[in-house]
């Protein structure tokens, strides 16, 4: 096989990859926009199921869904199984958005509604994209990662303001006193910003955060 041809061959390969990508987002959107108003929860898929974090994670999605909020999570174990196991077995809507990995993530069996993704923006757009609010427990790089993602979206107007909920003081307290500190005290942020996010402790906090933002939803 000569360069050109290579060349070529991978350009109409690109140009497929356009199609699936479509297919995707098509997917997505077709799943959930039938679902209720979602509240999307994240957390480290390493949380057992004897953590605090756990318990209280499957509170929070509980109580979430008796206000009539569907749950949205990444499908997989820890701190999303918990969020997926409160919400159906509060009869409520569990979905589950799972994406492909080398190191394959099993979707838990709490899932009421699953979608897979190939990839990882066309993923994180489907959970910003139906949520009321963002709830993130203690977790890792990922974690950080969907923590960062709506404030910098709300802080451009990209997306209309929505709750960013922190659960877990003591666990969070080294990266908002680091925000404030460093961010905030050398000028790379505005002092508004810094209300952006909310740092709680129980769910209760976190269910009239986003009642009070978002309203009351009867079931449908």
């Amino acid at each position: 096989m000569d360069q050109q041809y290579l060349i070529d061959e991978m350009k109409v390969q690109e140009s497929w990859r356009i199609f699936r990508i479509m297919a995707e987002f098509v997917e997505g959107f077709e799943v959930l926009s039938r679902i209720p108003p979602a509240v999307s929860i994240f957390g480290s898929t390493r949380t057992r199921r004897s953590d605090e974090d756990y318990q209280k994670a499957e509170q929070t999605a509980r109580k979430l869904a008796r206000e009539g909020y569907a749950i949205v999570t990444g499908g997989g174990p820890g701190i999303m199984e918990a969020a997926n196991k409160g919400a159906m077995e509060e009869g409520g809507v569990s979905v589950g958005i799972n994406i492909d990995l080398p190191e394959e993530q099993k979707p838990n069996q709490y899932i009421t509604t699953y979608l897979g993704f190939r990839y990882f923006f066309v993923r994180k757009m489907m959970f910003v994209k139906y949520a009321v609010a963002f709830v993130i427990f203690p977790g890792g790089f990922g974690t950080l990662d969907e923590f960062f993602e709506p404030i910098q979206l709300i802080q451009t107007h990209k997306i209309k303001p929505f709750p960013v909920i922190l659960v877990g003081k003591d666990y969070w307290k080294g990266l908002r006193e680091w925000i404030e500190g460093v961010l905030l005290a050398q000028g790379k942020i505005s002092p508004p910003d810094i209300s952006l996010f909310h740092i709680v402790e129980e769910p209760d906090e976190v269910v009239r955060l986003i009642k009070e933002s978002s309203g009351k939803i009867s079931h449908p």
